[in-house]
């Protein structure tokens, strides 16, 4: 990889030891990204298979992803109850999340203990509470984006809290719970760039996405469909969306698309950076699970109902106000959920 000149600025992360963490980061990512292309993963999740060959086909009658959950229950089913048959230090919901992500599922070393933090955490918390009565019977998994639904699948998690968005093809997958948060796509470049939003100005760019993201399904269809510019560059793709951030500060991409809560949380983290342009799509967040796995799901639908009362906005004033704007209106998810599904 040819090295150009490193962006830097992490608010927050302490002076020349930020800088000193992002170079190692960026000598990892440049060492160990082949590695993680092409080996499997094992229980840690830290590894993983490159892109697959193509991608579900989504169903022809989903108009409305974030609505195909089930109705909200209490009631106890034989996921739950496997997961409270769990004995001794065992006995913990086990739940595969981001640790790099910024304000959403992070660890500061700032903090004594470096504990994992964040606005997903605090949800995993409030789960695990309901589910076995304590909100530190926690299992954290972390898990790469390319990562969320084959951790799903063979089953080494119970569920993925980790800024996921609902969408037809994986709703082929997984199952999702309702909607937790409200986002879009957008783009982040340095301040300096001529770049301003998803329109022609990506033109001749190179645009970075994390490998089974949305935001790169996107870009890929927009440019079948001739939506943008057919000289965008979207073939720099990686298995975590930290690493695109990495590669923008080390001058190989010219922009990153992602989601604008979690760009708004890198800005906050490299105040080079900046989003470029408003929103581009609407989507939602949602806890996703096993598609057997109902009463789980239910039980975690019926925890947002108590979630979005009491416990969202606190979570959101803490870590996401700072980044997104004191007004958290936007970014509620949709109440009442409106359910399409019924088994």
């Amino acid at each position: 990889m040819r090295v150009r000149r490193v962006r830097v600025g992490l608010k927050g992360w302490g002076g020349v030891g930020a800088m000193a963490a992002v170079c190692v980061l960026a000598l990892a990512f440049v060492l160990l990204l082949p590695w993680t292309q092409s080996h499997g993963g094992g229980s840690t999740g830290q590894g993983g298979p490159g892109a697959a060959a193509g991608s579900p086909a989504a169903d022809a009658t989903c108009t409305a992803p974030e609505k195909q959950t089930l109705a909200p229950s209490t009631a106890d089913g034989p996921t739950i109850a496997a997961i409270k048959a769990r004995t001794g230090e065992k006995r913990k919901l086990i739940v595969g999340v981001d640790q790099n992500s910024f304000r959403w599922g992070y660890r500061d070393p700032n903090n004594t203990g470096a504990e994992l933090e964040g606005f997903d955490i605090d949800l995993v918390h409030r789960i695990a509470q309901d589910i076995l009565g304590d909100p530190d019977a926690v299992q954290f998994k972390a898990i790469p984006t390319n990562q969320r639904i084959p951790a799903i699948q063979e089953g080494r998690v119970d569920m993925v809290v980790r800024t996921m968005t609902i969408s037809c093809t994986r709703l082929a997958d997984v199952a999702f719970s309702a909607p937790y948060f409200t986002t879009g796509q957008q783009v982040l470049a340095p301040k300096s760039s001529t770049i301003t939003g998803y329109n022609d100005t990506l033109a001749k760019k190179k645009v970075c996405t994390a490998t089974g993201s949305t935001a790169n399904t996107k870009l890929a269809d927009d440019k079948k469909a001739n939506k943008i510019a057919s000289t965008v560059d979207i073939s720099t793709t990686v298995p975590s969306q930290l690493n695109c951030l990495v590669l923008l500060q080390l001058g190989e991409v010219d922009a990153v698309v992602t989601d604008g809560a979690l760009a708004a949380s890198q800005a906050a983290q490299d105040p080079t950076v900046e989003l470029k342009g408003a929103p581009f799509t609407t989507e939602y967040y949602g806890v996703a699970m096993k598609k057997d796995a109902s009463d789980l799901v239910r039980r975690v639908n019926q925890i947002l109902v108590g979630y979005r009362a009491s416990g969202w906005q606190a979570s959101y004033d803490k870590w996401l106000s700072a980044t997104l704007g004191t007004d958290a209106a936007k970014s509620q998810p949709p109440t009442p959920p409106q359910y399409l599904r019924t088994s």
